[in-house]
C-alpha cells in the first residue's frame, strides 16, 4: 500500500502546474489497494480537461514515482 505522506509529497510536485493554471490539488485518501482519491479544485474543478489532467497527468506520475500507485480518482 502506499504511504499517504510519500502521496502527499508526489502530490507536490505536480501542484504548480496545476496552480499556474488556476487550479489545485487536495489529497484525499489513499486506500489499501492503492487507488488515491484527490480533489481538484479552483478552475481545475471546473475545467472540461480535467479528467484528462488527472488521468494523464497527476496519475501517470503518481503510478511512475510511487510504487503500489493503481489509480487516481476524484472524490
Amino acid at each position: 500500500m502506499p504511504d499517504f505522506e510519500n502521496v502527499n509529497r508526489a502530490i507536490q510536485d505536480v501542484r504548480p502546474s496545476l496552480q499556474a493554471d488556476g487550479g489545485d490539488i487536495e489529497l484525499i485518501s489513499v486506500a489499501e489497494d492503492g487507488k488515491v482519491t484527490v480533489r481538484l479544485q479552483g478552475h481545475c474543478n471546473s475545467c472540461p480537461m480535467a479528467l484528462i489532467t488527472l488521468k494523464q497527468g497527476v496519475e501517470a506520475y503518481l503510478k511512475k514515482v510511487i510504487p503500489g500507485v493503481t489509480e487516481v480518482v476524484q472524490g
